[in-house]
């Protein structure tokens, strides 16, 4: 596809870098800016917060189903002109999600403001490829990775912050100037590109609407096993039928197609192939842990939405310094080392964070949760550059829509398994602690003396009052602690998924030194 680059352009590069990082970090980070509001937004608009959730959803399916559709308008209508379309699209949305007066026209607000974030991703990786000689790729892509490493990281923090100071409305206000900013550096310093109209083929409307409900089951499967037992209801095991046909039906039609919406046969490539699993997993484990550790400081340890944000926030500070050390590196070191090395850091990480107990404080997981950043790092970089390497100039823009879109799958089925062996397995440990506290348990009958004396000294409850209420003591102690258990279990796996993914970085192929994303 024809398209002009900085290279050519005369632009510095990095203006380029700034101008299309600023939207892509905006974008990711609404991925989950908002997941702390959702209480407040159930409240605002006289629903039920199961209802409420149905924001965050209806956003990453709307972001899933175009994502992998940005290269075909971006060959039809010019990378710049549809880049700048899709960001004005996101910030108007974003204005709408902010006044919204009611549940349906917040959703359908979410609907279109994923629609235009879809196409932020793919498109500014492809850029920033095409914009950098081989030799500074990897710093561009160390930039890059800021805003897709970090954005995820502070989004709890800062809309948790935004919501407890102003209101949820302002966790969508705040893109609105981001966004104009945004627009005006594009338009200033992102070089113009010639669209190829009507050479671009006609629209493949059928794929895209495959692509929209088999992505929309999964989503809805996802968001509702663990809630409705899986399986065990009959909306989940319909929804999960009419995936299977549609998912089927979209293989066919992407492979057999001559201008398919996504060019399926880009995975003959074996970088984009292995460095899609890759990204898939490391979505998964970085959307896990973002939702994981928050909701760990907020139900046991009694920390706000801000409180807990700040708390998982040295792993903002991990990516930072680490993404731009990576990406000064990577061009002169073998790639496929600095992933596996990152999946090892990523994965030990994991393991350190699973030395959970009751009493820590923020300080005592700083180390382990900034090291966990870190690892992002050191992995998204390098994968980024090595698996779009090999695709040629005209692939990037494919190739680039499907490995975001397949993090962002990765990082939603993340988040559903987090969630899933949170809830299953507090009810294993829960059983597994009431066996040892029977009636015969010398252990629970000096806890519920002690307990009794203190209650009835310092509360003056009477003895068997204060019996019951050392029950009921022990009993929420015994929960807290089967949960605590629960996340060290979710903490573990994704620790040993990072750990079993690192001997699979070897399977990259080393790209010649003069190659790159662009071609």
């Amino acid at each position: 596809m024809p398209e002009s680059s900085g290279k050519g352009s005369g632009t510095n590069p990095w203006l380029i870098a700034v101008a299309v990082m600023i939207a892509t970090f905006m974008e990711v980070m609404d991925t989950s800016i908002a997941s702390v509001a959702v209480p407040y937004i159930a409240g605002s608009t006289a629903s039920t917060t199961d209802e409420a959730e149905w924001v965050l959803t209806v956003y990453l399916v709307a972001n899933a189903v175009f994502l992998p559709a940005s290269n075909y308008f971006a060959q039809r209508f010019g990378r710049k002109r549809f880049l700048m379309f899709s960001l004005a699209l996101f910030t108007l949305a974003s204005f709408l999600c902010g006044i919204a007066p009611t549940l349906p026209f917040i959703l359908l607000a979410r609907i279109i403001q994923g629609a235009g974030g879809g196409a932020l991703q793919p498109l500014s990786q492809a850029i920033l490829l095409e914009s950098f000689p081989p030799a500074k790729q990897g710093q561009a892509l160390g930039v890059y990775a800021l805003g897709v490493v970090l954005a995820p990281v502070i989004g709890p923090a800062f809309g948790g912050y935004l919501t407890d100071t102003l209101s949820w409305r302002w966790a969508f206000y705040i893109n609105i100037p981001v966004g104009i900013l945004a627009l005006v550096l594009q338009s200033k310093f992102l070089p113009d590109s010639k669209p190829e109209g009507k050479k671009a083929g006609a629209f493949d409307g059928i794929g895209f609407g495959l692509l929209g409900l088999w992505i929309g089951c999964l989503q809805f499967i996802l968001d509702k096993g663990q809630e409705d037992d899986w399986f065990a209801d009959a909306r989940i095991r319909w929804a999960a039928g009419i995936l299977i046909v549609t998912f089927v039906l979209f293989l066919i039609r992407e492979f057999r197609h001559k201008k398919p919406l996504v060019d399926l046969r880009a995975f003959s490539d074996r970088n984009l192939a292995i460095g899609c699993a890759l990204v898939f997993a490391l979505g998964a484990v970085l959307y896990g842990l973002t939702t994981i550790l928050p909701v760990f400081y907020q139900t046991l340890l009694g920390y706000s939405a801000t409180a807990s944000g700040f708390a998982v926030s040295p792993r903002g500070l991990g990516s930072v310094a680490a993404s731009l050390i990576v990406g000064a590196l990577v061009s002169k070191f073998d790639a496929r080392w600095m992933v596996a090395a990152g999946f090892a850091v990523l994965g030990v990480s994991g393991l350190w964070l699973a030395d959970l107990t009751l009493d820590i404080s923020p300080s005592t997981e700083f180390w382990p949760i900034a090291v966990s950043g870190i690892g992002l790092a050191m992995i998204f970089v390098p994968l980024s550059k090595v698996a779009l390497a090999t695709v040629g100039k005209k692939g990037t823009g494919n190739a680039s829509g499907i490995f975001n879109f397949l993090r962002n799958v990765g990082g939603s089925i993340g988040i559903s398994a987090a969630n899933t062996i949170a809830q299953r397995h507090l009810q294993s440990h829960r059983n597994d602690l009431v066996r040892t506290y029977t009636g015969a348990s010398w252990i629970l009958r000096r806890q519920l003396t002690l307990l009794s004396q203190r209650l009835s000294a310092h509360a003056g409850l009477a003895g068997h009052t204060a019996t019951l209420r050392g029950f009921s003591i022990t009993s929420t102690t015994l929960n807290a602690q089967a949960q605590l258990y629960a996340y060290v279990d979710v903490l573990r796996y994704f620790g040993f998924i990072c750990l079993i993914c690192v001997p699979f970085a070897f399977l990259l192929s080393k790209p010649a030194k003069d190659a790159q994303g662009a071609g």
